[in-house]
């Protein structure tokens, strides 16, 4: 794996997904980060890190079906790739290696 380096939203965002998994869309992801971090984003800066991490080869989308309650538009269903877990479990540990290192936060 190169040495990728992924901002803290786009970091947020690829979670949000694989939190998702099969219901990982725009509107969804904006409200899970309201309800799991308190956070308040716009749903074209969630797109745009949608976008991106779909170019960077971390997501992989597809559209879904029409449905009524969307006056017939489809949504973009998003889904973490091989890579993108790759790059999650990477940061994870990283920032596990780095917290232990804080006097304050060593457990037993």
């Amino acid at each position: 794996m190169s040495k990728e380096y992924l901002g803290e939203f786009e970091e947020l965002v690829l979670t949000m997904v694989g939190i998702l998994q099969n219901d990982a869309y725009g509107n969804a992801i904006v409200t899970e980060i309201k309800e799991r971090v308190g956070r308040t984003v716009n749903l074209s800066a969630v797109h745009v890190t949608l976008y991106r991490l779909e170019d960077k080869g971390y997501v992989k989308s597809h559209m879904g079906g029409a449905t009524n309650a969307r006056g017939g538009r489809r949504k973009r269903i998003f889904t973490v790739t091989n890579a993108g877990l790759a790059m999650l479990r990477a940061m994870k540990e990283a920032r596990m290696d780095l917290w232990k290192l804080i006097p304050q936060l060593k457990f037993g």
